[in-house]
């Protein structure tokens, strides 16, 4: 059995809750959870490549559109070796643009790994567009996929139609039974679940952890929510 510790963390830009904007302070959080895969969104081009810098692992980087004059979006950071990458579009029309990006990695020698980091809309119907999509144009096409990771903030709180159709394709981690709580985010004071990671069966979740601690509460509004894996 081969481990895995797959992270997802929405850095707010870098900027934490007081304020201030450090990505030695998200390089230094990120540095403690010791994940094989993080997804990280709300990142600019510039944070992405100073945390990199920081951690010394390569990233990738998936833009959504452009802010304060750079791309921004998500960002995938590993210390596996890489076989491919490839960014997906799920804007929505009118509404604010989204991407979603996947990293495929060897970490066995029977099939690769790969993980997608998305960051979904505000909007309900928004959101079960984009899932839709997600599901039927990119999962769907399972027949050389190997082992699916999707991890990102879904801004769903509740089991809306998002979480109803990315569950026909993969399996929902269940915060509540590993973490003994229900809510997230912020992570202050938690009053929704906003950050979710989904797997294939041929992976065993052998537990959850939310990163509490005093730097990452300062460091962004959301926590870093980390799943530890077993796969063949």
């Amino acid at each position: 059995m081969t481990r895995l510790r797959v992270a997802t963390y929405n850095v707010h830009k870098c900027k934490g809750v007081d304020w201030r904007v450090s990505p030695a302070r998200i390089a230094e959080v990120i540095c403690e959870l010791n994940a094989d895969l993080l997804a990280a969104q709300e990142v600019l081009y510039s944070q992405a490549h100073l945390i990199a810098d920081e951690l010394r692992v390569p990233f990738f980087f998936g833009r959504a559109r452009q802010h304060a004059g750079e791309p921004y979006g998500n960002a995938i950071f590993t210390r596996h070796s890489v076989q491919s990458s490839e960014e997906y579009d799920l804007t929505v029309p009118g509404r604010e643009p989204r991407q979603c990006l996947r990293v495929s990695v060897t970490v066995t020698e029977s099939r690769p790994v790969h993980l997608f980091a998305v960051h979904l809309g505000t909007s309900l119907l928004e959101r079960r567009e984009q899932a839709r999509r997600f599901s039927s144009d990119i999962l769907e096409p399972t027949e050389n996929w190997g082992s699916r990771v999707v991890a990102g903030d879904f801004n769903e709180w509740t089991r809306g139609l998002a979480t109803q159709t990315l569950s026909r394709y993969l399996r929902s981690a269940d915060i509540s039974l590993h973490l003994k709580r229900t809510r997230t985010y912020p992570g202050l004071l938690p009053f929704m679940h906003l950050d979710h990671i989904y797997y294939d069966p041929d992976f065993y979740l052998r537990e959850m952890h939310l990163h509490r601690t005093r730097l990452s509460l300062l460091a962004s509004d959301h926590l870093p929510l980390i799943a530890d894996f077993e796969t063949h």
